[in-house]
């Protein structure tokens, strides 16, 4: 994937004194008086702006900020909370721009001004053809650095890189699309993917997809539960699809046709009722009763899947194997997770479950790279091509 990024964009000089346009990812956590309770989208969207600041260039910055119905400004949707983290983490002032989309303000080289909240729109979710028009004659240079959205074409996502001057990825997303590319356009074999969650039918395209990717692919939960159903297992009342055993079985056939496979528990963790106090029982898989609950994989399991990971050349992660957050079911999670940490191979994790796991095992620092994409990440594993990356890839081109 050929994409021009903003860094070859400052690199052969090109945003000296030039009007940039940064569509930022700064859909932070609001308290109820209106203050941020978590701040890594706002620091993650430094570097974008100083690379623009170092290269001379006057900069805007926008993003969206919850749900707000468009034409309707309300102060909670107000980005004006995050105007001011951004100039703490800048040392300068960042003003705030209401009613920006038919220009008739001023941003001069140095400066940073913060755009209101884009959703605020009318026709930005539509991807309003002249609203994406009057984007583009806001800036020279459009940097797209959101990847938490690249899977929307949205106004300020799609629309206005088919118009700016020059259209470009930012720094993080210029990462995430390294990242990417790395762990399935051009992978270093063994590639094991987990994949784990509740239901199949959520992630069934996903499994699909890699089916034909990878050579292991370990699934847990409900997921899980269902293959050891479509396997032959008793589960209990276990949480399941019997619905989709043949689309399980379809899956594990693939993965066996081309020498792969989906690795079957040997043992569970089962409990008799969902509980954080629940006791936990060790059982081989053959043994699970009408009336347990398997609510993470056992230890030998874990044990033979981490020897797996440490042998990896790529793992993708999406997805805690046991209800982790629940210690007595936690090994499970907890010893793929210090696996893959432990692993020389290139890692790359995504999805707010496994962020969660790679927050309480402290572990953020030995993944190879973790994607915050949410949605974003999930389409890419279903081999989806996301509209900001197609766009992005077209502009390159001319």
């Amino acid at each position: 994937m050929k994409i021009l990024t903003f860094a070859e964009v400052c690199k052969r000089g090109d945003a000296k004194g030039k009007r940039v346009f940064i569509r930022a990812d700064l859909n932070v956590p609001l308290n109820e008086q209106g203050q941020i309770t978590e701040d890594t989208r706002v620091r993650a969207s430094v570097p974008a702006v100083k690379m623009a600041l170092e290269a001379g260039a006057a900069v805007m910055i926008t993003s969206h900020l919850g749900r707000p119905v468009e034409g309707e400004f309300k102060p909670e949707y107000s980005l004006a909370p995050v105007a001011r983290r951004l100039g703490e983490l800048l040392g300068q002032a960042v003003p705030l721009q209401q009613n920006w989309v038919d220009g008739g303000f001023t941003v001069e080289p140095g400066q940073v001004l913060m755009l209101e909240n884009c959703r605020l729109n009318k026709g930005e979710k539509k991807n309003d053809d002249t609203l994406a028009q009057k984007y583009a004659k806001l800036c020279d240079i459009f940097v797209h650095d959101a990847f938490g959205t690249a899977h929307r074409a949205e106004a300020s996502t799609y629309g206005i890189a088919k118009y700016a001057p020059i259209a470009c990825a930012g720094p993080l997303l210029a990462a995430e699309i390294d990242a990417i590319s790395r762990a399935l356009a051009n992978p270093k074999r063994p590639l094991i993917a987990i994949v784990a969650g509740s239901k199949v039918s959520t992630k069934l395209t996903i499994l699909q997809a890699l089916a034909s990717k990878v050579d292991g692919l370990i699934v847990g939960g409900g997921i899980a539960n269902t293959f050891l159903l479509a396997s032959g297992y008793p589960i209990g009342k276990s949480l399941a699809e019997p619905e989709l055993l043949e689309e399980a079985k379809t899956v594990m056939a693939t993965m066996k046709a081309r020498g792969a496979e989906v690795p079957i528990p040997v043992d569970v963790v089962v409990a008799d009722h969902f509980a954080a106090d629940a006791k936990a029982s060790v059982k081989d898989v053959k043994e699970v009763g009408a009336e347990d609950l398997i609510l993470d994989i056992g230890p030998k399991t874990a044990q033979l899947l981490a020897e797996k990971l440490k042998a990896a050349g790529t793992i993708v992660w999406n997805g805690p194997v046991g209800v982790f957050e629940f210690d007595a079911f936690a090994n499970g999670t907890r010893s793929l997770a210090m696996a893959i940490a432990e692993s020389p191979a290139f890692s790359i994790a995504g999805g707010g479950d496994t962020l969660a796991a790679i927050a309480k095992y402290g572990i953020a620092d030995r993944i190879g790279y973790i994607s915050t994409g949410g949605g974003a990440f999930l389409e890419v594993l279903e081999g989806k091509t996301l509209p900001a990356f197609e766009i992005l890839e077209a502009r390159s081109q001319r």
